[in-house]
């Protein structure tokens, strides 16, 4: 992949993930706001460009990626997307809640921010909840059909959504919720660094939280950047032949 100031943060990481830790560094959002240049990145920020271009292609170079997610067929990711990502955060979201109840009731009055760090995951958690099941009822068996129907170049049926588009535009929004709450919750938590006199359970909500906010970002970047922009295509070129 040639790296320079016009290509864009999504397509980085798509093509290795990496990469993703530097945009982490810079504190950059690569799964929610990719579709900028690192021109524009540069622009916008104090970032400087040609730095920031190198140390993407010392990544890069290194060619060290497990899983090229770009050659997977959309059905086959979605349903790794739902193996890896939406039952973690089943597994994790009553941990994280039951260590951060815990913290809040031992060390609250000397740390508010807890509070508001325990109201913003329970806010998260139960619109992850209800997003992952619009997904799995919704999007990815829709999603599934487009896979069968591109590989037999059979007639795909119109959903009642109309198009692909539809429901993947209010799954976007959505993950941009989930980004803004991420960042609130980072910011409260000081980037997740427990306070020097912090007991074992202060240390353990802080990193699962940053755990659970880096695996998000991962998943998201896997839907909006590799899955739905794939699925918007192949429906596009089977409305096309039919």
């Amino acid at each position: 992949m040639n790296i320079n100031s016009q290509t864009l943060i999504s397509d980085i990481v798509t093509e290795n993930y990496e990469t993703a830790a530097i945009f982490k560094k810079y504190k950059v959002d690569f799964c929610c706001n990719g579709n900028r240049t690192l021109f524009e990145l540069s622009e916008d920020s104090d970032i400087d460009l040609k730095s920031l271009i190198d140390e993407v292609e010392s990544i890069v170079k290194r060619k060290t990626v497990d899983y090229d997610y770009t050659d997977w067929d959309i059905d086959f990711l979605s349903d790794y997307i739902y193996q890896n990502h939406h039952r973690y955060i089943e597994r994790q979201i009553p941990e994280i809640k039951s260590y951060l109840e815990k913290i809040c009731r031992v060390h609250g009055e000397k740390h508010p921010e807890l509070f508001e760090i325990d109201k913003l995951f329970s806010k998260s958690a139960g619109d992850l909840v209800l997003h992952m099941k619009k997904e799995e009822l919704i999007l990815f068996p829709y999603i599934k059909k487009i896979a069968k129907s591109s590989r037999s170049a059979s007639k795909l049926e119109t959903p009642s959504f109309i198009s692909v588009e539809n429901p993947i535009k209010m799954m976007h929004e959505e993950h941009n919720d989930e980004g803004e709450r991420f960042r609130e919750i980072a910011k409260l938590s000081n980037d997740y660094t427990p306070p020097k006199s912090a007991c074992s359970s202060y240390k353990i909500a802080f990193k699962l939280l940053q755990e659970f906010e880096e695996d998000l970002h991962k998943h998201i970047h896997l839907e909006n950047n590799i899955l739905f922009k794939k699925a918007i295509v192949q429906e596009e070129q089977l409305n096309t032949i039919q």
